[in-house]
């Protein structure tokens, strides 16, 4: 003979012998959930969404801060398709995103390794991160000054050994590289770190296992850390890509999108469409054609790099 199924006792009933009911849970929870989520909500709503929704809008329409947005349809997006300042943007932009991610990552890749191998401690680990916490304006200013051709530290001292001045932000040829130059300072160490913390996943087993069967360190390097770390280097590729892809403000304070238009990055020309030019409309189409090859680029990276899968699992 089998013992009826036990049930739980209803609430009334624990009520009686004194006890409390279990909390219930569901509709309380959500609600709860919803009141800590409403600032972040309201502030994506009204910093992001709408703002992309009126940008989107925009881009369909002639509009300047003295007029109000008249419909032209499609025309704004043919017209860049024969741009050729918007061509030349998106060449010194790929340019630029091309010679501050590789360095980045590959100086990144090597801090990272070098605090998870050599050194515990905090404070070495921490003074990496100091360029990043200063402000990007800041840290152009710094680097303008000390690069400048005829006051400039840097300059004067190759002069004094002999090398040279050199145009690091005057010259065609040396904008960009010095721009990249400037961010990949500031920035590796915030890289770094990320990558660092992809490495603490990674189990010590891994490497004893490598170490008993006689792997040096350049091959546990290309046979376990890299295929390890793959999804934490495809989220950091598209994390700075994206933001190189938008660099601003270094180029904003050092050269001005100059000379000529050896530096005149994608952001800069938009800027100048709509706030020099008062054309709003053109510079929103601009910003949208952006987000379109953004949302491309990281979709590929993320498809193609292998970002989902881990070798871990």
């Amino acid at each position: 003979m089998t013992a009826p199924p036990l049930v739980a006792a209803p609430a009334r009933a624990l009520r009686r012998k004194g006890r409390k009911p279990p909390p219930e849970t569901g509709k309380g929870d959500l609600k709860f959930a919803l009141l800590f989520i409403a600032p972040a909500l309201l502030g994506f709503v009204a910093f992001y969404l709408w703002p992309t929704l009126r940008g989107i809008y925009l881009s369909f329409t002639e509009f300047s801060l003295f007029g109000s947005p008249e419909f032209i349809g499609i025309d704004n997006y043919t017209a860049i398709a024969s741009d050729d300042l918007f061509w030349n943007s998106m060449k010194v932009t790929l340019e630029y995103v091309v010679l501050n991610i590789g360095f980045q990552t590959s100086i990144a890749l090597g801090l990272a390794v070098l605090m998870h191998r050599l050194t515990k401690s905090g404070i070495i680990r921490g003074s990496i991160l100091l360029p990043y916490l200063i402000a990007n304006v800041i840290v152009a200013l710094l680097w303008f000054w000390m690069l400048d051709y005829q006051i400039g530290i840097v300059n004067s001292f190759m002069e004094w050994i002999g090398i040279g001045r050199i145009p690091f932000f005057g010259g065609e040829d040396w904008a960009i590289p010095t721009i990249a130059f400037v961010n990949v300072w500031r920035h590796m160490g915030y890289t770094a770190l990320l990558i660092f913390a992809g490495l603490q996943t990674i189990p010590a087993t891994v490497y004893e296992a490598a170490a008993v069967d006689g792997a040096n360190e350049w091959k546990t390097f290309w046979k376990i850390t890299l295929p390890l770390l793959r999804p934490v280097l495809v989220l950091v590729l598209i994390i700075t890509v994206t933001g190189s892809f938008q660099v601003f403000d270094t180029v904003a304070v050092t050269t001005g999108g100059g000379p000529i238009n050896a530096s005149r990055v994608i952001q800069v020309y938009i800027v100048e469409r709509a706030f020099e030019r008062s054309d709003f409309g053109y510079a929103a189409a601009l910003s949208a054609v952006l987000f379109v090859i953004l949302a491309i680029v990281a979709w590929a990276q993320n498809r193609f790099l292998g970002g989902n899968e881990s070798d871990l699992a």
